[in-house]
């Protein structure tokens, strides 16, 4: 090879001359200047020792994941809840039991109304309802109580079936419905009425399954790895709007919108320090299986440690009603599905028109092709884990409001539905998993209008999974593959 510069030609990897000198003398003049040669860690290191890297950068990683996931709930602890209209009895363990509920009609909330607490001994309370309905009573002693209203506190034209009986344990809230009507009120319904009722229910349910199960499906569609932890990312949507919202007062739309921001920034930081490193280790998907197992753990012991095992609810006021024709809802279900059905056809939009999306579809047919392609592989897949994470605190926000209240595993209750929608759509589909998530909604909503016992409706919708499967074993949406 011909000399590119003036001097005799030098073999490869060898010292220019005069460089060692250069060194020498650029190392004096900073030691004169009184500057130090020490990193921030300590005494420098010879860098062509190869030694392996200290604990510190491991240890640093660690603590940097911990803080990002811990945060937000750190957000619980700094103040209490504001904004109540009521004050909540809290029952204690092995000191007392609280009765507690709300008094209502179809018609709304009913307030000025006395209750008297009877229990088996003849002693007796009384409480009135709040401007809210809320009624409740803590009590000392366990055993039987009985719950009376006085009807002459009633409005006129209201009917009641007048008292209930209840069993109060220490440590437990106990909820005392006593039915309270109008005088024209007709309780029975067609069959008809309940199955509209019920499949509206379970679209409602199907659309929050949705976003959280599509972040799953395209999860498992571009790395490969079933992530189990997915479910308690949609319980730190609920915690953190707990904390936003419900403790810190800020408005529950800037709230919605700070959520899915921190739920986001957990799951880039989870694959920037944690699964990406993991991956370039080499670990195949039963060790990251397994890990996805231990983040679940140790989310669900944070929650109990920060929130603690009780319910907590993003809004404290009671929800309001609309009843449209056979279907009655909360307005907050009603906003909740719409929001789930706009941001849902933006992320179908976005995965099938724009250059990210296509990426994402090639990233998660074939990794290796798309990368040849010249496509970053590992950018598209920590997006993929950003806006997963995010999708499933947006649905964890939008479940708490829904069934009024969110607590440490929330998201637990769910997984299971979570993994039959993705499985049942198709895997690696994020339209096979927004199918599957409506389809199980539906299931689960409409089979006790059929006859199944409340207690069996999940797995009635994981009965029809199987059946599916020995039909169609890659799914609504998914392609066959060749085994073997």
């Amino acid at each position: 090879m011909a000399p590119t510069g003036f001097g005799p030609p030098r073999l490869p990897g060898s010292i220019h001359p005069g460089a060692a000198a250069r060194r020498t003398d650029l190392k004096s003049r900073i030691q004169g200047s009184g500057l130090s040669l020490r990193g921030r860690g300590g005494p420098a290191r010879d860098r062509t020792a190869g030694s392996p890297p200290t604990r510190s950068w491991v240890i640093g990683l660690v603590g940097l994941v911990a803080t990002m996931l811990l945060a937000p709930l750190a957000l619980l602890l700094s103040a209490s809840p504001a904004g109540a209209v009521d004050v909540r009895c809290t029952a204690e363990p092995d000191k007392s039991a609280c009765i507690a509920s709300t008094l209502r009609t179809e018609a709304g909330i009913l307030a000025g109304v006395t209750l008297t607490l009877t229990n088996e001994a003849g002693d007796t309370q009384s409480t009135t309802t709040s401007d809210t309905g809320y009624w409740s009573f803590k009590v000392e002693q366990e055993g039987k109580y009985t719950i009376t209203i006085d009807e002459s506190t009633l409005p006129k034209g209201l009917v009641t079936a007048g008292d209930v009986t209840v069993v109060a344990k220490f440590g437990q809230t106990v909820g005392a419905l006593i039915d309270t009507r109008t005088g024209n009120y007709d309780a029975s319904t067609s069959k008809l009425d309940e199955l509209i009722q019920s499949s509206a229910s379970g679209i409602r349910l199907g659309l929050l399954l949705a976003l959280a199960s599509i972040g799953l499906s395209l999860i498992y569609g571009t790395t490969g790895l079933s992530n189990f932890a997915h479910a308690e990312q949609v319980t730190l949507g609920g915690m953190v709007g707990y904390g936003l919202i419900n403790v810190w007062s800020i408005n529950l739309y800037l709230g919605g919108l700070l959520v899915v921001i921190i739920c986001g920034a957990t799951g880039w930081l989870q694959d920037r320090v944690m699964w990406q490193p993991l991956r370039h280790r080499g670990l195949g998907l039963t060790q990251l299986m397994i890990v996805t197992i231990g983040l679940s753990l140790a989310m669900q012991y944070c929650f109990q440690i920060f929130v603690g095992a009780r319910t907590v609810r993003v809004l404290v006021a009671n929800p309001s009603v609309r009843k449209i024709g056979p279907v009655t809802l909360t307005n907050q279900s009603y906003v909740a599905m719409g929001i789930s059905i706009v941001v849902l056809a933006a992320v179908g939009y976005a995965l099938l028109r724009t250059r990210i999306g296509r990426a994402t579809r090639a990233v998660s047919d074939n990794p290796a092709l798309a990368a040849a392609s010249g496509i970053d592989v590992d950018k598209v897949i920590r997006l993929v884990w950003t806006v997963a994470a995010a999708l499933a605190g947006l649905s964890g926000l939008l479940y708490a409001l829904v069934t009024n209240g969110i607590k440490w595993d929330s998201g637990l209750q769910i997984l299971l539905l979570l993994f039959a929608a993705v499985t049942l759509g198709g895997l690696g589909t994020a339209f096979g998993a927004l199918i599957g998530s409506l389809v199980i909604g539906l299931v689960v909503e409409i089979s006790p209008v059929l006859g199944v016992p409340g207690d069996f409706k999940y797995a009635t919708a994981l009965l029809m999974l199987i059946l599916l499967l020995l039909v169609r074993p890659q799914g609504l949406l998914g392609k066959a593959q060749r085994v073997g």
